[in-house]
């Protein structure tokens, strides 16, 4: 029998991230699968950072990265530039990751060479086309197109139903995330001492660099972190601040040189992970940080109003927060001066997975060769 051959595209680093175990796991099983690694390099440097952590040589890199690039641009360089690889490598089957604009975009050009689409994280939804923006519509976009949906939770795969997308289609499969969380920590766990961080103060981890929280959201959250700072002398607040301009402005105008906050540079995978688990409380926008968190006992507040993860909000590990200035200190001091309720955010269980998802979606794969 051919080894089915599967083409996995992806760009930025969360993708990466959720991607490097599935693709291990299909080098794992090179008697009967192949893979073909296409990065697009939407994210470029920290995206280079995941790829050497899991040892994963692209076969494919466009790098199409631009400064402040915009999503028409972008879109169209995905979707021209994949047309180009499909051609080349004909395979059999086209893997993509999540709700990225490069998902969304090869997902579109496999469905124009009727190259069968897989989606990895399929199924989730805030049901607000506009929020997160672009995201919920990509990934709206490319459940719409695919042939196999790996959905991690359960609440996904309803989601799926209630779009019709046949039952038979849908494979709950765990996050692959939680795989490469898991891998991480194990094998490269790593020292934090470089940031300079007091180890007798509470550590806050903020995140936030989604495209729907630029402008005034950002500032809000900003002014929040600050105010924090001033009531609380047993705290601080480390921020790896994206490197887009929209995201370091702000920051810089508003966090910079303060007491007891850590702006710095986006940290790499591994060490981002060592991060979350000395940190006593995580704020994000982030959709993967929301996911991992749990795994490592630490409460998770999002900086977004809705969330395309709602599993974790149900069973405890997540609060919403949004950009309010007011919610957002009122929220982390009440975490702060309440340790039941703390314990009860840290302890509560993970919804997204158990580390083998990568090993299900392969196993799926075999057996549709």
């Amino acid at each position: 029998m051919a080894k089915l051959k599967a083409l996995i595209i992806f760009g930025t680093r969360p993708e990466a991230i959720k991607m490097a175990p599935l693709i291990n796991e299909i080098e794992k099983n090179s008697d009967s699968l192949s893979s073909i690694v296409c990065v697009t390099a939407q994210h470029r440097h920290i995206l280079d950072q995941v790829l050497d952590l899991f040892n994963i040589k692209p076969d494919f890199d466009l790098d199409i990265m631009k400064d402040n690039q915009n999503l028409w641009s972008l879109t169209s360089d995905v979707l021209l530039k994949t047309k180009e690889v499909i051609e080349k490598v004909k395979p059999d089957i086209v893997l993509v990751h999540g709700d990225t604009t490069t998902s969304m975009a090869a997902a579109l050009s496999a469905f124009y060479a009727k190259i069968p689409v897989a989606h990895v994280e399929a199924g989730l939804r805030t049901f607000d086309k506009y929020y997160p923006f672009p995201e919920e519509i990509n990934r709206v976009f490319v459940d719409s197109l695919c042939s196999f949906h790996f959905a991690p939770t359960d609440k996904a795969c309803e989601n799926l139903l209630k779009a019709q997308i046949p039952k038979e289609h849908i494979y709950k499969t765990g996050n692959t995330v939680i795989d490469a969380l898991l891998y991480t920590v194990k094998n490269h766990d790593q020292s934090i001492n470089g940031l300079n961080l007091n180890p007798d103060l509470k550590t806050i981890l903020l995140t936030s660099h989604r495209r729907e929280n630029f402008g005034e959201p950002i500032r809000n959250i900003c002014k929040a972190v600050v105010e924090l700072v001033n009531k609380n002398n047993d705290i601080q607040f480390v921020y790896p601040v994206h490197p887009n301009p929209n995201v370091q402005e702000p920051v810089n105008e508003l966090l910079a040189n303060k007491e007891r906050i850590h702006l710095i540079k986006p940290l790499e995978y591994a060490q981002f992970c060592s991060l979350m688990k000395k940190s006593y409380l995580i704020l994000t926008d982030s959709g993967g940080v929301q996911e991992e968190a749990p795994s490592l006992g630490k409460p998770v507040l999002v900086l977004r109003d809705t969330t395309e993860r709602p599993e974790a909000v149900e069973f405890g590990t997540v609060k919403l927060v949004g950009t309010n200035q007011e919610k957002i200190v009122s929220t982390v001091q009440f975490l702060l001066n309440n340790k039941k309720e703390y314990d009860k955010m840290a302890e509560a269980s993970n919804p997204y997975g158990d580390g083998l998802a990568s090993k299900r979606i392969v196993q799926i794969l075999k057996s549709i060769n």
